[in-house]
Parts: structure tokens; sequence; C-alpha cells
């Protein structure tokens, strides 16, 4: 069987790190602060905020959480997310996404400060992860997979990635984040012709299309690292990934479980993001 890369590892030595830049900044007169802005009570949104107020809790940074009411209009909407710009107490913003249907996402977008946008919600940050940009924040997923790889000693220079979906959120980024480590990419979607045998090319496999267990071991070369960011539900109400984790724990060589996996380091990782906004935005000015 191969060895089951879990994400508690990873997420406890992020948040370490986190500690001590939280303590020099305090030390320095700032404390790193969140502002988590929620429409409405979607249970996934609530679930995921208490997650990530545990973690900020655990790494010193504060944190302070505006619900909308779900009616709220565009108007209204963009008129608090500029106040939360604005306000030179807040570092860090993370917009839950997807919006109720009547609030225009492709327009709220461009209003969020790039410089506050932990998760690459600004076109800004978008292009700066497709340029390389160190400056910018790409979001917490694809870099919680990255994390995971590097602490894992997964070497990517000169591997063949191929990433199993294209969404802004996962497959995009996660696919630049590869290159920029030197991997060769190939990105496969629900429109790919012979997607089992294209799968099996790949030394690294990141799952991030959405359906329940659709890869099996069909689609994994032996001795492949498959890293599983799906968040699924299967027939019995169990939370599961993209990945058929029995079918293909025997062909990986690495594989990361659902629950308990990538899912695990994103809150370390908005943190981490946290602190680089802050210290981004309080450095001296030359």
């Amino acid at each position: 069987m191969g060895t089951i890369i879990k994400g508690k590892a990873v997420a406890d030595s992020i948040t370490e790190s986190v500690i001590a830049d939280v303590k020099e900044l305090k030390v320095a007169g700032t404390t790193p602060k969140l502002a988590i802005v929620r429409v409405g009570a979607d249970p996934s949104d609530l679930a995921y905020e208490r997650g990530a107020l545990k973690r900020m809790d655990k790494c010193g940074i504060n944190v302070e959480v505006f619900e909308l009411q779900k009616d709220i209009s565009q108007k209204d909407f963009i008129e608090s997310l500029k106040r939360i710009n604005e306000d030179g107490g807040i570092h860090g913003i993370l917009v839950f996404r997807p919006m109720p249907g009547h609030l225009d996402e492709e327009a709220i977008k461009y209003v969020i400060s790039p410089e506050k946008d932990v998760d690459s919600f600004s076109p800004v940050n978008v292009a700066k992860v497709t340029e390389g940009d160190e400056t910018g924040f790409p979001p917490a997923t694809p870099t919680a997979v990255m994390e995971m790889l590097k602490f894992y000693g997964v070497d990517l220079k000169g591997k063949h990635a191929v990433v199993v979906g294209r969404s802004m959120v996962v497959g995009k980024p996660v696919s630049m984040l590869l290159l920029k480590e030197n991997a060769t990419v190939t990105i496969c979607h629900s429109r790919t012709k012979e997607l089992p045998e294209m799968c099996r090319r790949a030394d690294v496999l990141i799952a991030a299309v959405g359906r329940a267990k659709m890869i099996d071991c069909s689609y994994v070369k032996e001795g492949a690292v498959v890293v599983d960011v799906g968040i699924n539900m299967d027939e019995d109400g169990n939370m599961c990934g993209d990945v058929d984790f029995e079918s293909c724990k025997d062909t990986a060589s690495m594989i990361t479980p659902v629950p308990a996996g990538v899912g695990s380091v994103t809150t370390s990782v908005l943190a981490k993001h946290v602190v680089k906004a802050c210290k981004l935005q309080t450095a001296p000015k030359i």
C-alpha cells in the first residue's frame, strides 16, 4: 500500500511558523487581523468559518466576521466591502463564495482590495499567480496542495503533473503553481478524450473535478503521487473525495485521504496569507 499523506502535520508546521511571525509583528506594534465576509448562513460556510476562527485564534490573529443579510443588495454589499477595504486595522479579507445568485461576483471581484485579498478573489491576484509574482495571494486550497507536496518531499522538477479540473478555484491556479516548480503540466476536464489514459501518464495526479470517487485505479500509474482535492458526499452520506481511495491506495506511492488531507491545511494557509498581507502593508515605504 502507498503512503497515506495526511494534512495535520503540514498544518501544524505552517501554524508554528505563523505563530512566530505574529509574535514578531506584535512586538513591532501590529496585530494581524482578518475580516470574514459572509452573506447569509450557508452550513458549508459556517463549517469553514469555525475552522478558520479556531486556526486564527491559535495563531494569535484577530478576526472580525461581517455577516450580511442573505438578501443584501449589490449596492449595499459593495459599500460594505469598500468600508472593510478602507479599515487600516484589517489586513486580510476573505469573502465566502459562491454568493447568492442576485449578487454579481464578476463586478464585486474588482472591488476587493488586492492587497487584502488573501484568497485570490481579485483579478489582480489571479494575474499575479499566473505571472509568478510573489506579492500576490494564490487561493488557499491550491496553495495547500503545494504545501503538502513540499512537506512530504515530492520533487516536482521535470515531473509530469496531470490536473483533473479547470476551475478558477483549484484547477487553473494549481496548474500555475505546479509550473512555477518546473513541473510539466497537463490540464484535463470533463471533455478530455481518453481521460483515464491521460491520467495514467501522470507522475503527480491532482484530482479537482468535483465528482465523488470518479478517479479509480484505472486512472493511476503505478507509483504515482495522488492528491485528492475533492469534497463530496457518497451514497451513504459520508464525506469522500474525487478519488476512490480504496481502489487507488495500492497503486499510488503516496495518496491523500478525504477527510484529513488537503482540506485540513487550508486554514493554516489562510493564516499564513494574512500575516503576509500584514507584513506587506506595514513594511516601510521607500
